[in-house]
């Protein structure tokens, strides 16, 4: 028989043992091994079998063994010291608290998060990315509240059939048994179509200093179907989709505002949406200002003042898009907002397909600042979402960039941490002082790189031997699981998701070649592999197949290995115990990838291609670069070029390297790579810089200008939005109507400088409404402009008629093909950029150029 119901009984800790349950909820111990280690000496046997998870190790101690530490005064003070340790990270003042003028709290919303392997609430890159921006917001004193919704099964385990076939199971999550709690008297409510109404209760996670709130739908009062819609991650159909992100977006909002009511904490400033699942929280934030009487267009910029939408995807199809019927059911009808126009609701989500609505153009609509998470995926996705900002540049788009980081005490080794802390002080969260790893001994580096291999190794037998049992083999057919693996070899990690573009199967593009170099007697390899595909992803499944018959194979089964459930655990596992990180997406359809930052703070050295971070951050000397065949249309062509190219890097210079040994057997060329690798990336790929960047340059930018909006009773946003809407109607009228240069003869020359003089139709505008600007600069073959520069050229006259005259000089400071044009932008100090509006006027196109060609 199965239980029809499933809860957790939690244990009754001794008075003298109460700062045990604080520091266990606390999920600061994610990261802090001092505590784990406290946590180790309750059970050691019972804290390997619980999987290193506190609330389980509390849950399954014997109550004789709690007694007997409650009355062990060496424990008493251990505990004493952890606890005060924790009180004083929770409340010192941090980097933050030395801004001036910063925001007061930033709301920050994800679908997932990767917080630690015993609170399961991640797929991937995107919530590990989350995890890590909420424990650097922590160390750093970021005043970030956080919102996500409570999987009640998580997302998938995988385990293999025995033809090698991707299985996957939900094990059900009992929110008993994590380090949650109950936001005690708060239920969140949000409509639904036809009368219906979707209920959830919040449970809070402690991430340090920052609360995250998790949104749980299995409640009583809602039906069968609501009860599902925190089921697990990324299920169901598009229905169910869709209502996890309006419980996402709308609930999280309220379920914000409960928090802070019941709480005290300050009331967010800006709101971060990290992708577009949680898009709808700028539609609950106008429902709430304009039921404060503001206009819908008053609400709307108000909204996007103190916005911040993250996109983290670099293809279209990974975008969520809704039928647009869809969306008017749920915000229309019996179910509408009196003060929020279903009509302006569909205009925000808008694409190139007038039937679907798009949560990426949403969010972009409803944010003032937008960036990507790399400097190659800030290019892509300026590209993918040109169309938003029609007549301005690729260059002008109004998309930036924050490269991702990495939060090293979460995936740095211990050993490599303690060595840091005496050289390298800064590691956690300072992106400066790493000129002290030239003072650690190579034999030193090679003593721990060595260490962190072996325990790779141990780990991925156990693993694999657990592998080869589920798939049905007996221990009589294991015993060449002993042998599995070699400390000794160079080994070579890659785990990721498993879609298409992430080329899984890229290195079996030349199976026999790919076996000679894992059985090379001299100069052997080895490869440990892990990854899931989407449970409804049939290619990524037929990938991991492909991979694991070739790893079941006889001869390279001790060479190379799939384990199965990647997770953070098994993370870790790879990425400290790896010499070499492997990464061969197709280009550029990573967006960042942070896995190979993690395995470059461990001592491990990259082998990618440039896609992502790798792309801005190789430096000819911190790792290889495998060769790219952009130029290649026929993608089987192009595997097959790549293919070759990463074997070739791998036999002639990585393995070269390795075993290249001097006489005390220390591989010296590639320990001076390593030691340049934590010089130079180490202080970029942190996730302390990273928070650094987001609130230097959106953070406190968009609590500015939230603040200025709703000054004077919201009197800014009143007069802002008028503009905004007295300047798109009059903009029909705008025209450049002439333009004459004179000043550089018939035979120009570098240094001269050409005078330029324009005029302007401004309908009904004033000269105050706008910027006229001289883009100048190489041109190309079709006349283009190549990364123009600008110049605000000066009014020298405004008629009765309409019209202004402008004038300015343009430098000629370079010889070649030289070109201009005049165009008008809207100009306000509130406007974050000059595309906000996504208005611009230009001349009329010559047919021909008309200037000649520049010398």
């Amino acid at each position: 028989m199965r239980a029809i119901r499933r809860f957790t009984v939690r244990t009754v800790l001794p008075t003298e043992l109460a700062a045990l349950g604080e520091l266990v909820h606390n999920l600061r111990w994610s990261w802090h091994p001092e505590t784990t280690d406290l946590f180790s000496s309750v059970d050691p046997d019972l804290w390997e079998q619980v999987g290193h998870d506190p609330v389980a190790l509390l849950g399954a101690v014997d109550p004789t063994r709690l007694r007997e530490l409650a009355q062990d005064r060496r424990f008493q003070r251990r505990l004493a010291d952890a606890a005060d340790d924790l009180r004083d990270y929770l409340t010192s003042p941090k980097w933050y608290q030395s801004l001036p003028d910063a925001a007061k709290a930033v709301a920050y919303f994800s679908p997932e998060y990767g917080i630690a392997a015993a609170l399961p609430q991640y797929s991937g890159g995107l919530g590990i990315l989350a995890g890590d921006h909420l424990k650097a917001a922590s160390d750093l004193g970021v005043p970030i509240l956080a919102v996500g919704l409570l999987y009640r099964h998580g997302y998938f385990t995988q385990s293999l059939s025995p033809e090698g076939w991707q299985l996957e199971h939900y094990p059900s999550l009992d929110p008993g048994g994590l380090p949650l709690s109950l936001l005690k008297d708060v239920k969140i409510r949000v409509g639904l179509p036809e009368g219906r109404t979707l209920h959830a209760q919040v449970w809070v996670a402690q991430v340090g200093r920052v609360p995250l709130l998790l949104l749980d739908s299995d409640v009583a009062e809602n039906d069968s179907a609501a009860r599902d819609v925190t089921d697990r991650l990324y299920g169901g159909g598009t229905d169910h989709r869709l209502m996890q992100e309006l419980l996402l977006g709308i609930g999280g909002v309220r379920a914000i505002r409960a928090y802070c009511a019941a709480s005290g904490h300050p009331e967010p400033e800006v709101f971060h949406t990290n992708e577009g699942h949680a898009g709808f929280l700028g539609l609950e934030r106008i429902r709430e200002l304009t039921e404060s009487r503001l206009s819908f267009d008053e609400a709307l910029e108000v909204v996007r003042a103190g916005t911040v939408f993250t996109t983290h995807t670099p293809v279209p199809a990974g975008i969520d898009r809704f039928p647009r019927e869809m969306i008017e059911r749920q915000f229309g009808g019996d179910n509408a907002w009196p003060t929020v126009p279903v009509d302006r609701i569909l205009a925000l989500g808008v694409e190139e397909d007038p039937g679907r609505f798009n949560m990426a153009h949403m969010g972009m609509r409803l944010a003032q600042r937008v960036n990507g998470v790399s400097e190659l995926h800030g290019d892509v996705s300026r590209g993918m979402f040109q169309a938003l900002w029609p007549g301005f540049d690729l260059d002008e788009v109004p998309i930036g960039s924050i490269t991702n980081g990495v939060h090293a005490p979460t995936w740095v080794s211990r050993e490599i941490m303690e060595v840091a802390g005496r050289e390298l002080p800064s590691l956690i969260d300072k992106a400066q002082g790493w000129e002290g790893v030239q003072k650690i001994s190579d034999a030193e580096i090679w003593g721990i790189r060595g260490k962190l291999r072996r325990r790779l190794v141990e780990a991925a037998r156990v693993r694999l031997r657990r592998s080869w049992r589920d798939r049905g083999a007996s221990d009589a057919e294991l015993g060449w699981v002993d042998d599995a693996l070699d400390p000794e070899v160079l080994t070579i990690g890659f785990a990721r998701r498993v879609p298409s573009y992430k080329r899984l199967t890229l290195m079996l593009r030349d199976p026999q070649r790919l076996r000679e170099l894992l059985l090379d007697p001299d100069r052997p390899v080895q490869i440990v592999i892990a990854g899931k595909a989407h449970p409804a992803d049939e290619g990524g499944k037929k990938l991991i197949q492909q991979i694991v018959r070739f790893a079941d194979e006889e001869d390279v089964r001790h060479r190379i290995v799939f384990l199965p459930d990647y997770d953070m655990a098994l993370g870790q596992l790879l990425v400290q115990g790896c010499d070499v990180w492997m990464n061969n997406p197709l280009r550029p359809l990573e967006a960042c990838g942070t896995s190979g930052m993690k395995a470059a703070l461990n001592g491990g050295l990259n082998l990618s291609i440039r896609d992502g971070w790798w792309d801005e951050w190789f430096d000819g000397t911190n790792g290889w670069a495998i060769p790219t065949a952009d130029g290649v249309t026929d993608p089987d062509r192009r595997d097959d070029l790549e293919s070759g190219a990463l074997l070739d890097l791998i036999e002639h210079e990585v393995a070269d390297r390795f075993y290249d040994r001097a006489a005390d057997g220390l591989p010296r060329r590639w320990l001076e790579m390593v030691k340049h690798t934590l010089a130079t990336l180490g202080p970029k790929v942190l996730a302390g810089r990273m928070l650094r960047d987001y609130v230097v340059t959106l953070y406190t930018p968009a609590s500015h200008a939230a603040r200025a909006l709703s000054s004077d009773a919201y009197g800014q946003a009143r007069a802002f939005a008028a503009w905004c809407v007295r300047v798109s109607q009059a903009w029909p009228g705008v025209r450049v109507e002439h333009v004459e240069a004179s000043g550089i003869g018939d035979t120009p020359e570098v240094g001269a400088a050409l005078e330029l003089r324009t005029t302007v139709a401004l309908g009904d505008l004033a000269p105050g409404d706008v910027l006229v600007q001289a883009a100048y600069g190489r041109v190309g073959a079709h006349d283009e402009l190549l990364s123009p520069s600008y110049l605000t050229l000066e009014e020298i006259s405004n008629g009765d008629d309409g019209k202004a005259h402008y004038s300015g000089v343009l430098p000629l400071e370079r010889t070649g093909a030289f070109g201009y044009t005049v165009r008008v932008v809207p100009h306000h100090p509130l406007m974050a950029s000059h595309a906000d509006l996504g208005l611009v006027a230009l001349p009329e196109e010559p047919a021909g150029m008309t200037n000649g060609t520049l010398r």
